[in-house]
């Protein structure tokens, strides 16, 4: 007899980034420590471009050297913090995509060899 766990697919959980912040490691029960780790979890909890926006906003906010911050705490690369700047600046549209077409991974049936 099947479990129910395997008939259903389950969307892969992001891990949450442990913050690298000098604060974080100093304090790691302090309330910095805690704001970092609530940030984490919802970078984990957004797709794509909102991980992007969110960590964009927040560098924004807080000003000069917001996007080395922010990578140091999400655990995103500086580039695509710098992305997320750059999107808030321009006019939000509704997209049905989140990745560009033909971005993303290979298909598997384009990957195998063939002999």
């Amino acid at each position: 007899m099947e479990n129910k766990k395997d008939r259903t697919k389950r969307k892969e959980r992001r891990q949450v980034h442990a913050c690298e912040c000098g604060r974080c490691r100093r304090f790691p029960k302090g309330r910095i420590a805690r704001e970092h780790r609530v940030l984490n979890r919802l970078i984990a909890a957004s797709d794509e471009r909102s991980r992007r926006l969110l960590a964009g906003f927040l560098a924004r906010q807080h000003g000069r050297g917001g996007i080395t911050l922010l990578a140091r705490i999400t655990g995103l690369d500086r580039d695509t913090v710098a992305r997320g700047r750059r999107e808030l600046r321009q006019p939000f549209g509704l997209q049905g995509r989140i990745r560009q077409q033909g971005a993303g991974g290979r298909h598997v049936e384009k990957k195998a060899l063939r002999y």
